[in-house]
């Protein structure tokens, strides 16, 4: 079983521009297929004085906002588009929300920003968003593409690589792939990795990311002078992923959720693209943050407050051919045995 944690009290679309486009603000996008590690990359830029002054828009494919709630402490200014991908059913959503940043710095109502961060859903295809830059003359008057990141988890990339499509088009359309969790991958795997990715796209710089931070610069200049590939697929997502999230008001026991989710992986840890949130742990007074990517548990942190002061457990769950019934039903099971032992 899963370790208890020790609880604490306490320019234009396609080629680079070396100077300055007027007064238009530069935008970072951000993408990687799910659990790549986005999220702690893009907390640690925010951080540095290099991300100063940033404003972060952050999608998510799902009800519920874990990365947005994470990444609130980082950044005076966070908009949260969720339950989608920007790539197709909410493109509109992050539009009108370029817009209204723009529309409430004029207005005095949130702090200056020099730059915007745009972190995609794991699932997004990142063509249909640089290409809005492109072909929206409003949004082009007000920003343009600086760089287009995509990070990429070295311990498992090879192979999702291999199945998910969304992920080669991440990596097919950026100016610089950041590789994540080198410390999880086997030494051998580096090279065949290196290999895929080099297929896919000859032009950009791969930069090896350390415990999970990067050289700040990596999210604010672009990569050489080389042209974007001019590859954009059609923004559908694989047959049979879907999203959804579990919450409960009362807290959960640390063992019966540990539990499930061991049998989950194990049944199913190929299909468990992604399971994030917070759990409110019986003993415990801040809530825990759980991750999991496929087979991988993420090791479990207590933080010092709730999001928002919203007490309770919230999950999202990112699955293949995976229901939320299934998952429910499971958890149900593990949770009565354990009270019946």
């Amino acid at each position: 079983m899963l370790d208890l944690f020790p609880s604490r009290d306490a320019g234009p679309f396609g080629r680079r521009q070396k100077h300055a486009r007027g007064g238009r603000v530069p935008v970072t996008v951000i993408t990687g297929f799910l659990g790549a590690g986005k999220t702690t990359l893009l907390q640690h830029f925010l951080r540095t004085p290099e991300g100063r002054g940033t404003a972060v828009i952050v999608n998510e494919f799902g009800e519920v906002g874990i990365d947005d709630a994470l990444i609130r402490d980082c950044s005076d200014q966070t908009a949260l588009i969720g339950n989608g991908c920007v790539c197709c059913v909410v493109r509109s959503d992050l539009q009108n929300a370029l817009r209204k940043m723009v529309i409430d710095r004029e207005r005095g109502e949130i702090p200056p920003f020099v730059r915007i961060v745009i972190e995609t859903s794991g699932l997004a295809d990142p063509g249909p968003i640089l290409q809005t830059f492109a072909t929206d003359r409003s949004l082009g008057s007000e920003f343009f593409v600086d760089v287009a990141v995509t990070v990429v988890d070295a311990a498992t990339g090879l192979d999702t690589l291999g199945w998910s499509s969304e992920s080669r088009k991440q990596v097919i359309l950026a100016d610089r792939i950041i590789l994540s969790k080198t410390d999880l991958a086997e030494p051998d795997a580096m090279p065949p990795l290196r290999a895929r990715l080099r297929e896919l796209n000859s032009l950009a710089e791969i930069v090896m990311a350390d415990e999970g931070k990067v050289d700040p610069h990596c999210f604010i200049e672009s990569a050489g002078d080389g042209e974007r590939s001019a590859f954009v697929a059609e923004a559908e997502h694989s047959d049979g992923i879907t999203s959804f999230v579990l919450t409960e008001d009362r807290p959960v026991n640390w063992s019966a959720f540990t539990r499930t989710m061991e049998t989950l992986i194990a049944l199913r840890g190929a299909d468990l693209l992604r399971a994030k949130g917070f759990l409110d742990v019986e003993g415990c007074r801040g809530p825990v943050l759980v991750q999991f990517v496929q087979h991988l548990p993420h090791p479990p942190v207590e933080l010092a407050a709730w999001p928002e002061g919203k007490r309770g457990t919230r999950i999202v769950f990112i699955t293949r051919n995976i229901t939320e019934t299934e998952v429910r039903a499971l958890f149900d099971a593990v949770r009565n045995l354990i009270l019946v032992s």
